[in-house]
């Protein structure tokens, strides 16, 4: 996983059917990436929510959202209409820019291992360094967990 103090790497993603984003288009502001498993399940729509719930005070300092995860375009529709989710979902599902970050590799759930996605969270600050770096998440209070660092 990336550490604090290193340079964000750049991507492109798509968030829409016919619109895609580079962190490189956010330069100047902080950026909060977070990555996370799959949309509509319950860990995920309360760290969703929370992210929602705070969405216009993390605005307020300066910063944009940008939620990662391996669904289609067409799974990120439906999950941010159904939830009312005012951020940037990006579609990875080579998972390509979760391994530049380093959230994605082995995990263990119910003595299953399995490759995944690490949920993890990286504020990028407006030159684009990576200034703080969540690895362990509590989905139902993030979006303040953040805030509070911002």
């Amino acid at each position: 996983m990336l550490t604090e103090g290193t340079k964000a790497p750049d991507f492109m993603l798509q968030i829409s059917e016919d619109r895609s984003i580079r962190l490189s288009d956010f330069l100047g502001k902080k950026v909060v990436l977070y990555f996370y498993p799959k949309d509509n399940t319950p860990g995920c729509t309360k760290e969703a929510c929370s992210f929602r719930d705070n969405y216009s005070a993390i605005t307020d300092k300066g910063a944009v959202v940008i939620g990662i995860s391996p669904d289609s375009i067409a799974s990120h529709n439906r999950f941010r209409e159904k939830h009312d989710l005012p951020f940037f979902l990006g579609s990875d599902p080579d998972h390509k820019v979760a391994e530049a970050y380093g959230a994605w590799g082995e995990k263990t759930r119910f003595g299953k291992t399995s490759m995944g996605i690490l949920r993890s969270t990286f504020v990028i600050d407006e030159s684009g360094t990576i200034i703080k770096v969540f690895d362990k998440v509590n989905t139902e209070t993030h979006g303040q967990d953040v805030l509070a660092f911002l």
